[in-house]
Formats: C-alpha cells, sequence, structure tokens
C-alpha cells in the first residue's frame, strides 16, 4: 500500500498546476452527482428535515431506551438522570430504519436491553426479543425467537368447534320417598291388647295383621250390623216392599261405617256370620315395607286418629344433593345422575333429577335437588351420605344437550316416565310434554350451533376484560395481544363468544410471560388496554417509580466527619468490618449460621475498638453508631431465621456506611450496592468486595439484583457508579 502511495505522490508533483485543477473539478462534479442521483443502500437511514418542523427533544435512560420523556430527570425504573436522546435536538426528523435487535431475560426480569448478556436480576442468559407492534394503533404483536421461545416454555393449540361436558359434583344424603310413607292409626278409640309388630325395622306386607284393639264403640256397631240384619224379612211373592228397601240400605250404611273403620269385607262377613257382637277387632297393614317408628305401646289406650304404626317402602328413595347456585345453569329436570356411597366405595347408582327447589338457601347459597331412585334389593339406606356428579353436555348459547332424549315425551312429576309419543302418565295421569320445554336440546336435530371453545389456561381474565395470544402462522414466533368475549366456563375450556375463528391457535402456556414484556414496554396488555404514552411523565413515573426508602440524617453529612485517623485504630476497626463482610457473603449466600456466628464476632470486634483513639465529633459519632451496630449485631446473632437476620443486616449496613465513609476502610477496597426491591420495594444498601452484586437480601433468589452506587478505599478514588 506505501509504495503505490508514493507512487502516485510522485506523479502529482509532476503534474503541472492547471491540469490538476481541472482534473479535480471533473472528479468533484462526479462526486456530487453520484451522491445525489444513487439511492439509499438497504439498511441506511434516511433522514429528510422540514425547515418548518417544531423543536423537539426527547430524553431517556441509558439502562432502560425504552424509557423516552419529554423533559429531563430521573429514569422511573432505576433512578439514574436521563440523558437526551441521539437526534432529537433541533428540528423533528423522520427516520426510517431497521429497528435494533434487544435483549431479554426468558422470565422477563427486566426491561428488555440493547445489548446481550446475563440477566442481572436471576443470572440466566439474555436472548433477543423484537416488539413488532406499530404505533398506528394495530395490534402489538411480540417477537421471540427459536431459544426464547424454548426458554418461556411456550405452547399453543388450536381454537375448535365442539360440544364440551360440565361435570357438576354435589354431595347429600338418601333419605325416604315421600309419596311411599304410610301410617297406621286406631279409627276408633279403644285399648291396644296385642300389638303384633312390637320394634321398628321389621318388614310387613299389605294384609299383614298388626294389632288387636279392644273397642266398646266397635260393639255397639256390631249389634246394630246383626239388627240390621233381621229387619230384612224374606217377600214370599218376589215384591220388595218398602220396608225391606229401608232396612237394605240401612245395613249397607253400616258395612260402609265398618270398611271406613278398617274393617275388611271378609271381617265384615264374618261379624254376620256369627250372629253375635264382639268388643275386639283385628287392623290390618294397608301396605308393605318396613316398621320405621312405633308410637305407642302395647295396653295404650288410643283416641280415634292416634298414630299407631309408621311404615315406609325402602324399594323407592330418594337423594337429596346440595347444588352451588353457579352450577345451576347445566342441571335440568330429567338428567340422569351418578353417585357413589361410604358403603359401597366404587360401586356407581344412578338416578334421575326429579326436583329442582325454586328457592335457594340464603346461608349455604345453595339448591335443593332430589333425585329418585330405585332400591330393589335394599343395599341403600336413607340416611347414608352419598356423592354426586352430572355431566351436562353443553351447546352454544350455554344450553344442555341430550340426544337421546331428543323428540321424546316426559312427565312433569315422574322424570322416570319417558315416551315416544304424547300421552298420560302411567303413575299419575297427568299429560306428558315434550322434553324441550324442559330445558334439553339435541345436536342431531340440526338446531344448535356448536360451540368455539378455547383452554381455560388460555384467555388472562382480569375484571371484565379477557385477553389472549395468538400465534401468527406466517410470522415464526410472533404472538398477538387480542381482546375476547367470553361465555361460560365449562370444566376446563371457555366458550367463546367473539373474537376468535377456528383453526387459530393461542397460547395456553407462557402467556403470562408474553403479558409481563408487552407490560414492560408499556405496550396493550392484560393490565391496561391501550398503550401507555412513553412522553408522559407523570404516567410512567406512577407506574413504574420504585420509591426508595428513606435516607438517614447522617448519610450526607458523614463526609463531614472524615478526617485522618490513627493507624491505630484504622487496625482496630479492620476486624469490625472483615467481620461485617463476612455476614454479607454469608446472607448472600443463605448460610444463616454462618452469618450468626460472624455477627457474634462482630460484637466481640466492636468491644476491642478504643473510642479514645477518636476526639471531637468523630468520637461522638463513632460512640452513636458503635452502640447501634453491637445492639444489630446482637440481633442477628440471635435471629430464628434468614430473614429476620437480613432485615437487621439492612440497619448494620446503613451505620456501616457512614462509619466507612467516616473513617476508611483503611487497606481495603468495598462497593456500596442498592437493591430497590428489598422490603416489598423499600430497597436497601450493603457493602461487598466483590465487583459484581452478591444481594444479601434475596441470596440465591435474585443473587445479582443489585446497582453499584459507590467504591470506597484507597485506590478508588472516591469514584462512583451505577453498575450491575
Amino acid at each position: 500500500m506505501r509504495p503505490a502511495t508514493d507512487r502516485a505522490l510522485t506523479i502529482l508533483s509532476k503534474t503541472p498546476i492547471p491540469i490538476l485543477v481541472i482534473v479535480v473539478f471533473v472528479l468533484g462534479y462526479t462526486f456530487k452527482g453520484m451522491v445525489s442521483t444513487a439511492p439509499p443502500a438497504a439498511g441506511t437511514v434516511a433522514v429528510e428535515s422540514s425547515p418548518d418542523a417544531a423543536e423537539e427533544e426527547i430524553w431517556t435512560c441509558s439502562m432502560h431506551p425504552q424509557i423516552r420523556l419529554p423533559k429531563p430527570g430521573k429514569c422511573p425504573l432505576c433512578g439514574m438522570d436521563l440523558i437526551r436522546a441521539e437526534g432529537t435536538s433541533g428540528p423533528a426528523t423522520t427516520k426510517k430504519a431497521k429497528k435494533e435487535p434487544k435483549y431479554a431475560c426468558s422470565m422477563f426480569c427486566v426491561p428488555p436491553m440493547s445489548r446481550p448478556g446475563d440477566c442481572p436480576i436471576c443470572g440466566m442468559e439474555m436472548v433477543e426479543v423484537e416488539n413488532t407492534g406499530g404505533d398506528d394503533g394495530a395490534p402489538r404483536t411480540l417477537t421471540l425467537s427459536a431459544m426464547a421461545q424454548k426458554l418461556a416454555e411456550i405452547q399453543t393449540v388450536a381454537v375448535e368447534r365442539k360440544t364440551v361436558s360440565a361435570e357438576i359434583r354435589m354431595v347429600g344424603k338418601i333419605d325416604y320417598d315421600e309419596t311411599r310413607l304410610g301410617y297406621i292409626t286406631a279409627w276408633v278409640p279403644g285399648r291396644l291388647d296385642r300389638l303384633y309388630v312390637d320394634y321398628t325395622g321389621v318388614p310387613v306386607q299389605k294384609g299383614d295383621h298388626m294389632v288387636y284393639l279392644y273397642s266398646p264403640e266397635l260393639s255397639t256397631a256390631q249389634t246394630e250390623l246383626l239388627e240390621a240384619l233381621q229387619r230384612i224379612k224374606p217377600n214370599e211373592t218376589g215384591e220388595s216392599s218398602l220396608l225391606n228397601e229401608r232396612a237394605g240400605a240401612w245395613l249397607e250404611s253400616i258395612r260402609e261405617k265398618f270398611r271406613l273403620w278398617g274393617l275388611t269385607d271378609e271381617q265384615i262377613a264374618e261379624i254376620e256370620e256369627r250372629g253375635t257382637a264382639s268388643d275386639y277387632m283385628t287392623i290390618y297393614s294397608p301396605m308393605g315395607g318396613i316398621v320405621i317408628h312405633k308410637n305407642v305401646l302395647e295396653g295404650s289406650y288410643v283416641k280415634t286418629g292416634t298414630r299407631i304404626y309408621t311404615i315406609a317402602d325402602l324399594a323407592h328413595l330418594w337423594v337429596k344433593l346440595d347444588a352451588y347456585e353457579s352450577d345451576l345453569a347445566w342441571l335440568r329436570y330429567g338428567q340422569q345422575l351418578e353417585f357413589e356411597t361410604e358403603a359401597y366405595p366404587g360401586e356407581t347408582f344412578t338416578g334421575k333429577i326429579a326436583f329442582i327447589a325454586p328457592v335457594l338457601d340464603a346461608i349455604t347459597r345453595t339448591v335443593k335437588v332430589r333425585v329418585n331412585v330405585e332400591n330393589p334389593d335394599g343395599r341403600l339406606k336413607p340416611e347414608m351420605f352419598v356423592r354426586a356428579v352430572v355431566h351436562s353436555e353443553v351447546a352454544a348459547g350455554g344450553r344442555v344437550v341430550d340426544a337421546e332424549l331428543s323428540g321424546k315425551w316426559m312427565c312433569p312429576m315422574h322424570p322416570e316416565i319417558i315416551k315416544e309419543e304424547a300421552d298420560g302418565c302411567d303413575r299419575c295421569g297427568m299429560p306428558l310434554v315434550r322434553t324441550e320445554t324442559l330445558g334439553f336440546v339435541s345436536i342431531e336435530a340440526g338446531d344448535v350451533e356448536v360451540p368455539l371453545v378455547i383452554p381455560a389456561s388460555a384467555p388472562l381474565i382480569t375484571g371484565k376484560r379477557a385477553l389472549v395470544y395468538v400465534d401468527i402462522p406466517d410470522e415464526p414466533g410472533t404472538y398477538q395481544g387480542r381482546e375476547i368475549r367470553l361465555g361460560p366456563r365449562v370444566g376446563k375450556q371457555y366458550i367463546v363468544l367473539d373474537g376468535l375463528a377456528e383453526g387459530e391457535r393461542v397460547v395456553i402456556s407462557g402467556n403470562f410471560k408474553i403479558d409481563s414484556a408487552m407490560q414492560i414496554m408499556a405496550e396493550p396488555s392484560m393490565m391496561s388496554p391501550q398503550a401507555r404514552d412513553p412522553a408522559s411523565t407523570d404516567e410512567v413515573a406512577s407506574a413504574t417509580a420504585v420509591a426508595p426508602p428513606p435516607p438517614r440524617q447522617d448519610l450526607d453529612q458523614a463526609d463531614g466527619l472524615k478526617q485522618n485517623v490513627s493507624p491505630a485504630f484504622a487496625a482496630a476497626f479492620d476486624p469490625v468490618l472483615g467481620a461485617y463482610l463476612t455476614v454479607q457473603d454469608a446472607l448472600s449466600h443463605d448460610k444463616h449460621k454462618v452469618a450468626q456466628d460472624a455477627a457474634a464476632g462482630l460484637r466481640k470486634a466492636l468491644a476491642g475498638v478504643d473510642m479514645n483513639l477518636l476526639s471531637g465529633k468523630a468520637h461522638v459519632a463513632w460512640m452513636k453508631e458503635a452502640d447501634g451496630m453491637s445492639k444489630v449485631a446482637g440481633d442477628i446473632s440471635a435471629s430464628a431465621d434468614i430473614q429476620e437476620a437480613r432485615a437487621s443486616f439492612a440497619l448494620l449496613s446503613e451505620s456501616m456506611i457512614v462509619v466507612t465513609r467516616c473513617y476508611g476502610v483503611g487497606t481495603r477496597v468495598v462497593h456500596r450496592f442498592h437493591c430497590p426491591m428489598a422490603f416489598g420495594d423499600r430497597g436497601a444498601d450493603w457493602l461487598q468486595v466483590e465487583e459484581r452484586a452478591e444481594n444479601p437480601f434475596f441470596g440465591s433468589a435474585m443473587f445479582r439484583c443489585g446497582v453499584k452506587k459507590e467504591t470506597i478505599g484507597q485506590d478508588s478514588a472516591g469514584g462512583t457508579g451505577d453498575e450491575r
């Protein structure tokens, strides 16, 4: 290269001056034409300036370039002084350039940065991420690299149309069927001389003898019956006489009275055949079942209507369940139901919903649901606890689907009565009604739309808003936030009413991480439906500012106390600082016991410092700080857990920072770090030896969380900085 330059200079030295002027003029004109006519190369920035454009200044943070404010001040994220953004002073400019790549933690611990590296919070490697949202109101999207998608554990599924099943679980217990309870009562007054069933639980059949009753009124009625029989005389001519007709009517009325007293036709015929009155009668069971109550004892006197026995037919039972009001939308009269009991685990029984209470219990917020159950073998017992489940197929609009009941007719009082055509109920005679009038529909009939559904983990719900992130098919790794309208939740899925189309893919895992990134970049997200204007200082500050803990009054005055201390005091103070640094290192590595031992050593080192080596204000300041540090060190050594030790260490650090500023650190070099997230975002400072943050307030949870604020020591020359 050098020989070529020498030859060029030799040629120019021998060329006449006029010729050189002409050559330079031609070359300059040609170069000017090339510059003014050639289009800009790809990737370069084209700048157009307007002489009438207004002056505009934008201030940004060197650590957080997404912060862009219209006036200088502090960064609302880290507190650093803002700097003027390049190219924003002077006339307004319009730039058309490719966006610079951003790098973010896959856990989105910090806002995206303009340079790669490790996350200062969790230490993970930063990956490239790009916000592709436009500034024209278009939907904001986020683009992740393949590695970022893997680290963020992004998973998507397709939106599809299908019927979904709601699983409604209820609890309750078995009870008697009220329609199959019977009572045996005394229809005439008397004395119970014999109870043939003398204990409860006895099974009886219809017609079994139950009670042997003595009744004087019964004897009088029998005498009256016999007299009526005697008044009927045979008519030899075959013609009925008026007296015989009246006697026959009287006789029939007496017989009817006996029937109303509970006597059978056989018992009445026996009295007429015997021809004599009796004071006793036998009461027979009018139904079959189990005697569940015996209300009187043998020998008792009873009045008309006194209840003697209660009989229940246990072949038919009720199951009474409690349904929450949120589940009522999926319950219908006549639905099939399955339940289990504690007595027969693993065995499933079935029944049909026969009644849904019209009122809600104000205390339990539940509704009673009754199920009719057949119990032919008697295995189910009243008062048994049951756990029931109903599976409801749900169509669009939340309607319950049952293809088996399509076009059928059902009894509104007895759901087990189902027929193909309109007819009367076999049990009560009521006319049957269409199942559609009871809330059922059938997809097979073609009158119901299959709903559009997504998994319950896909939408991010806040208040009345629901947001999903949709995978853009033509742009790998790009996800678009979209607000949708949800219907009811059915099991583990939501019915979508508006905002999605069949076949689109929505994010079901990692959507919170994507939304966190959108919030950090002030884009529309779960928490904010509209993008925040970065030029609004008050809005950004109120949303992201971190309030530091109140500073100590003497923290800024420490330099005024600084003086040259004697070598003897420096030698005595060095073990104190060394013990403090040991406590810091132990807490940052989650070693509670080591921190306790080091704090005990710090108290001993403080006791060994001779305060007479200081004088004046420095002597008074040391007495105050030494007492405070000794007390806090004792709290650390006696702390019950590491969290309590860390709280005390924050107080110890405040005193140690003042002391090191006043009296120096001897031959050591230490750095002051600040963690803005400590103690509920109050923030706290500490001293350490290492150049990179080793957080004692979070330990391994956020080992590298911290900003270096100051370097104290002989080699630092009082330097300060904001370094992570």
